[in-house]
């Protein structure tokens, strides 16, 4: 297992409290009862999150559990403002969602590289007395409180972004397909869970054209319930184009096992069926195009094609057929 890849951290965050307003008046050698000039309080610092393309895990986070940014500076006599707080950018992947850890409220997502977003917003800084003279009040001996800055802990999620998510039960296949595809190096071997975090692969297609696939750790039932992996790698599936189902031809049936990751996906979010669909059945290098034929009565009615990825038959159809799904 690849430890390095994080998708969840939890943090607490705190953005600056504002600067308080000052209370002052001016006091000079020949104006002894010079006007209010109390200056305004500093705004206290953003905690903001910052798109960056070059990044694709939250690992970085992982260990940085209190993020607290600083206060703005208070104002001063001589209509002096108070200085505003530096703000405490994090980096983070695109792709990056943003929820309270408490209630679960949606915060904000990160979907551009460089885009930023505040996650925390500092204080505002309070208005010094100056703001409040008037024609009855000459002298006001009162300026405004800062803002306080705002605490909560907070939840960062990374749902990955790729044209084509894999889509299949464990020892389909998906990490072998990804490795011969594009120059991705998943762990492979003959047992469950052998991916246990998504892999990124980008697939070179005819005259520098290309896409992005990811393999994302097999489907079994209850997964929406949160059995074997669970949930953790179906939020993954949101973010793509499209969906690449895969079923080996030793399955035991075809169309039942497409039919419960089907279910799986739509227990976890409906939305995901709205996707195109495209079904690869792999390790098809010992069939004849006689056993095809006869397995036509156990393929459901999507598009499909037999690949297998050892002798490579199929696939470039498999590339060219997925081109066509992504650019309809």
């Amino acid at each position: 297992m690849d430890s390095n890849f994080i998708d969840y951290v939890k943090l607490y965050g705190r953005s600056g409290d504002g600067g308080a307003g000052s209370v002052h008046f001016r006091r000079e050698k020949f104006v002894p009862k010079g006007g209010p000039d109390g200056g305004d309080g500093g705004r206290g610092g953003h905690i903001i999150l910052r798109g960056n393309k070059q990044m694709w895990t939250l690992i970085h986070l992982k260990y940085r559990k209190h993020i607290k940014a600083n206060n703005g500076g208070n104002g001063e006599g001589g209509n002096r403002f108070g200085i505003d707080a530096e703000d405490i950018i994090l980096e983070v992947p695109i792709g990056t969602i943003a929820k309270d850890a408490e209630t679960g409220e949606h915060l904000l997502e990160i979907m551009e590289d460089g885009e930023e977003k505040i996650l925390l917003p500092g204080g505002m800084g309070g208005q010094g007395n100056s703001h409040y003279k008037t024609s009855t009040n000459q002298a006001p001996r009162y300026a405004q409180p800062g803002v306080s800055g705002v605490e909560k802990w907070v939840v960062l999620e990374l749902k990955i972004l790729a044209d084509v998510g894999l889509v299949g039960f464990p020892n389909a296949g998906k990490s072998t397909l990804l490795s011969v595809v594009s120059a991705a190096k998943p762990e492979i071997a003959d047992y469950a869970f052998t991916t246990l975090v998504p892999n990124l692969g980008v697939v070179s297609h005819r005259e520098e054209r290309s896409f992005v696939m990811a393999d994302i750790p097999g489907i079994i039932e209850g997964a929406a319930e949160g059995r074997g992996l669970g949930t953790r790698f179906l939020r993954h599936i949101e973010r793509n184009s499209m969906l690449l189902f895969m079923i080996p031809t030793d399955a035991k049936s075809i169309k039942a096992e497409y039919h419960i990751l089907l279910a799986e996906l739509e227990k976890y979010n409906p939305e995901l069926l709205d996707k195109e669909r495209l079904l690869a059945i792999s390790k098809s290098d010992m069939l004849d195009e006689e056993l095809m034929a006869e397995m036509k009565s156990d393929i459901p009615e999507i598009p499909h094609i037999f690949i297998s990825s050892v002798t490579n038959y199929g696939i470039q159809q498999l590339k060219d057929k997925i081109w066509s799904m992504l650019n309809d």
